[in-house]
């Protein structure tokens, strides 16, 4: 695996795609957060001043973590496309089939392309860890792993992304396609999550019953689901009416769906014609 990877790299790291992608997401996670600190100080800093709301700091270290994985996960679309994009440049420039020409199994080359959306899945968790340490170490606030969990929800959320981009990518093989086919499927389920979501209010607001959030069990919503921001005076005001959020349950949706996308990747090459 290791000479299969080193392959991979010659093949990315002077591609001009791969350095902007990866230059963008980096900038993208630290901006972002950053938006997300400037306001929280300059403007909700001001109306807790004012009394007006109870104080509360996203990055502190009892809630950084948490707060920098879910923000941070708004930006997985990002290494998606690249990764739509080594894929597919495989059967545009049919170097797929010349790898296999030259003695690679088709187990060995799919093999190394799963390991590849999980060294970016383990890359982009560490990038998260150092954010949330960086801006947490300007709060002021006491070293804590307080919802540390969250980051590995995170690393859930985006295993199961780019593995879903691996699928796509093996499966429709044109790179515009499997783009398309991403955003067209993740604004779809969003739209029927929302619709899930309000119908959960409902059956929860006249029957009694709490189904918790319906939306959550879809394929892509279930890892989006565990990441939450950390609870303040809003979204306390909120709780009373939305449904109980069975982590649990959520959790083993999206290791059942991660564990679909693998199955689906390695079935779509090895079976199919090169």
């Amino acid at each position: 695996m290791d000479k299969l990877l080193q392959i991979e790299w010659m093949k990315i790291k002077n591609y001009r795609t791969f350095i902007i992608l990866g230059l963008f997401f980096v900038l993208g996670v630290v901006t972002t957060n950053y938006i997300v600190y400037s306001v929280n100080k300059n403007v909700v800093g001001e109306i807790n001043t004012a009394g007006l709301v109870p104080s509360f700091n996203p990055y502190s270290f009892d809630n950084t973590w948490q707060t920098t994985s879910y923000v941070t996960g708004f930006l997985l679309v990002l290494p998606v496309l690249l990764l739509i994009i080594l894929i597919t440049n495989e059967y545009t420039f049919r170097t797929n089939r010349q790898n296999i020409i030259d003695g690679l199994s088709r187990q060995q080359f799919i093999s190394v392309k799963l390991m590849m959306a999980f060294i970016m899945a383990v890359i982009c968790t560490l990038l998260v860890i150092l954010t949330g340490l960086t801006f947490a170490a300007f709060s002021g606030s006491s070293f804590s792993l307080n919802k540390f969990s969250h980051v590995g929800f995170f690393f859930l959320k985006s295993l199961s992304y780019f593995m879903l981009a691996v699928m796509l990518s093996v499966w429709v093989r044109r790179t515009g396609f499997a783009i398309g086919i991403f955003f067209i499927y993740m604004g779809a389920e969003n739209i029927v999550s929302q619709l899930l979501d309000v119908w959960s209010m409902k059956i929860k607001r006249d029957t009694g019953l709490d189904l918790g959030s319906m939306g959550d069990y879809l394929p892509m919503n279930a890892s989006d689901g565990l990441l939450t921001f950390p609870d303040n005076p809003l979204k306390t005001i909120t709780k009373s009416v939305m449904p109980t959020e069975y982590t649990w349950l959520i959790l083993i949706l999206a290791i059942v769906y991660l564990a679909g996308f693998v199955i689906f990747s390695r079935k779509f090459f090895i079976k199919r014609d090169l």
